[in-house]
């Protein structure tokens, strides 16, 4: 099977159209692996009475990082197929879409190297040790983990943000005159 690598169709008439609803179809994506880990995560409780903490807790930080590599890897994969399809559109089609490709400059997604490396994030790994020492140490790869996600999210947030816009720009009637 072919991948796309842009998000421009043959068959759509509106270029700038046809790449607003595929960047949006693909945070829906991101927003749906994130959710999917965090609802399994969410199911774990109904394995304690069988399963120990020590099993447990790290299998719950393993799903979270599961579904942030899927989320950050769908962003990053998001991001080369907005660039590759801007280069292909007219300076006014470009401009439109301008708030979008802001947001991948403003909020990047760091390297999953980075991401994972508690010495690079002292900050996560503070806070993360901080719960550990309040709840149980088997919590702070959870907590770790979790800031991830909820960084995940901001990043599909703002984008879903942008994506509003440039849709309420482009559905406009003064955007084409």
């Amino acid at each position: 099977m072919k991948q796309d690598y842009h998000y421009l169709q043959a068959s759509s008439d509106n270029p700038v159209k046809a790449i607003v609803q595929g960047i949006d179809r693909d945070v829906e994506h991101g927003e749906d692996l994130l959710m999917l880990g965090l609802g399994i995560v969410m199911l774990s409780s109904t394995f304690a009475p069988v399963a120990p903490p020590v099993v447990l807790l790290p299998l719950v930080a393993l799903t979270f990082a599961i579904s942030v590599t899927l989320a950050h890897r769908n962003y990053r994969k998001m991001e080369r197929k907005l660039f590759a399809s801007m280069s292909r559109l007219s300076n006014q089609d470009i401009a439109l879409l301008r708030p979008i490709a802001a947001v991948f400059a403003e909020v990047p997604a760091d390297s999953l190297a980075e991401s994972f490396n508690p010495a690079k994030n002292l900050k996560r790994t503070l806070k993360s040790a901080l719960g550990g020492i309040l709840i149980n140490p088997l919590w702070m790869p959870i907590f770790y983990m979790m800031g991830l996600q909820i960084n995940a999210e901001k990043r599909l947030s703002s984008l879903n943000r942008a994506i509003i816009g440039v849709e309420q720009k482009i559905n406009s009637p003064s955007a084409w005159v």
